[in-house]
This record gives structure tokens, C-alpha cells and sequence, in this order.
């Protein structure tokens, strides 16, 4: 039986410092504390390719980006109520996370599935950020938790609710998984790279199916991800 230590749980805050950053390995478990904000594709649109300027000042507000479309609604009161926040893959904006990173400062982007490590050699390193994974598939509630309150919305009625700019106070947000470093190395990266080693071994002795699906194989070196 193997005995696996826990890993130790670091609280950050959402304008860490770059001692706080360097500290950090990947497979570490943090949870945030001030405020982060949402942004992805509509955001980065209407800031890096139509000129608008930024609602809020980044980074002194927040150096914290969350890929995210929170589960929310605006009452008419303005008041909001906020459920959820779940992760969005973060691989879609790699086209526009360097021009981001320089435009905003973030220092942290969160996300889900990680990016490539070309993108955190490329973009990440140079701008001293790291990037934060969610844990797994359904954790919006369990994120969710640590939603103290909307302190402001931004751009809902240009690109609604789903893309607008949500800033979000934290506390004991997480948990999430450091999935880069300041050397641009990969978690996923390199667990996948122990497992295709010995991806072969899992079908030994196995059948090919008798119904399939149309495309489907069993042949690994065919599929796709």
C-alpha cells in the first residue's frame, strides 16, 4: 500500500509578489484570497483588437484572471446572486494570452485543461505569471464557495453576461492546482508523458470492439485529442 503525503496547502493573494510566485512548484495546492476578475475571448477581443480600454485598473485591482462564465444573474436592484464558477478550457485563447499579459499585468491566469507549455515559454515566463488548473470537472459549487460577493460587472449589455467582466471578491478560493512554473514547465505536460510510456500495457489481451461508432478505432496511434 502506498502512502501518499497531502500536499500542504498555500494561501496567495490574487496581487501576489514574484518571491510568493517563485515559491510555487507545479502539483501544489493553492487557494486565493482578494478579488479576481473574469475574462476570455470577449473580453480579449474588445480590448486587444478593438482598442476599447480596460473597465478597471489591472493590475492594482487585480492581477488575477479567471477563464470562467459565472453562474450568475444581475437583479434589477443591481444586486447579483452567484452560484457556480465553473473553469473554461483555456487552450482557445492562446492566440491572445501574451498580448493579455502584457496588457493587463495578470500574474495568474486560472483555467481548465491547462495551455501548452509553448504558451507559458512563450507568454507566460516573460511576464513572471503562472497558471492556476481547477481540480477535475463539476468543482463550479465547490469554487463557488469561496465567492464573497460581485463587487462590479462589466461591458453585460455589449457582450452579455456569459463574456462580460465579472470582478469577484475571494476568500479560500480554491482548491486549484499549480500547472505552470516560472521555467514554463507543464504538470499535465509531464504526467502524461510517464503515462504514454505505458499506455500500450493497459490494452494487452484486449479485444477489439464489435460494435463501433463511425470512426471509431482501436488503433492508438489514430486518435485525436
Amino acid at each position: 500500500m502506498v502512502n501518499l503525503k497531502p500536499r500542504e496547502k498555500i494561501k496567495l493573494s490574487t496581487n501576489p509578489n514574484k518571491s510568493d510566485l517563485e515559491a510555487l512548484n507545479i502539483g501544489d495546492v493553492v487557494y486565493l484570497d482578494g478579488v479576481i476578475y473574469t475574462a476570455r475571448e470577449g473580453v480579449y477581443k474588445k480590448v486587444l483588437e478593438e482598442g476599447s480600454n480596460l473597465p478597471i485598473d489591472l493590475p492594482k485591482i487585480s492581477a488575477t484572471n479567471f477563464h470562467c462564465s459565472p453562474a450568475a444573474v444581475q437583479h434589477e436592484d443591481g444586486s447579483f446572486s452567484l452560484g457556480a464558477v465553473t473553469a473554461t478550457a483555456s487552450f482557445r485563447f492562446s492566440k491572445w494570452i501574451g498580448a493579455w499579459l502584457k496588457k493587463s499585468g495578470a500574474k495568474l491566469i486560472i483555467g481548465k485543461g491547462g495551455m501548452s507549455s509553448k504558451d507559458y515559454k512563450d507568454h507566460f515566463v516573460p511576464h513572471g505569471a503562472l497558471y492556476l488548473t481547477t481540480v477535475g470537472y463539476g468543482t463550479g459549487a465547490l469554487l463557488g464557495r469561496g465567492v464573497k460577493g460581485v463587487k462590479s460587472i462589466h461591458w453585460k449589455k455589449e457582450i452579455g453576461l456569459a463574456q462580460a467582466m465579472w470582478v469577484i471578491q475571494v476568500k479560500n478560493f480554491g482548491p486549484l492546482l499549480v500547472e505552470s512554473d516560472f521555467a514554463g514547465n507543464s504538470l499535465f505536460e509531464r504526467e502524461n508523458e510517464k503515462i504514454k510510456k505505458n499506455i500500450e500495457k493497459a490494452y494487452e489481451g484486449t479485444k477489439p470492439a464489435i460494435l463501433k461508432r463511425f470512426g471509431e478505432t482501436n488503433d492508438r496511434t489514430d486518435e485525436l485529442i
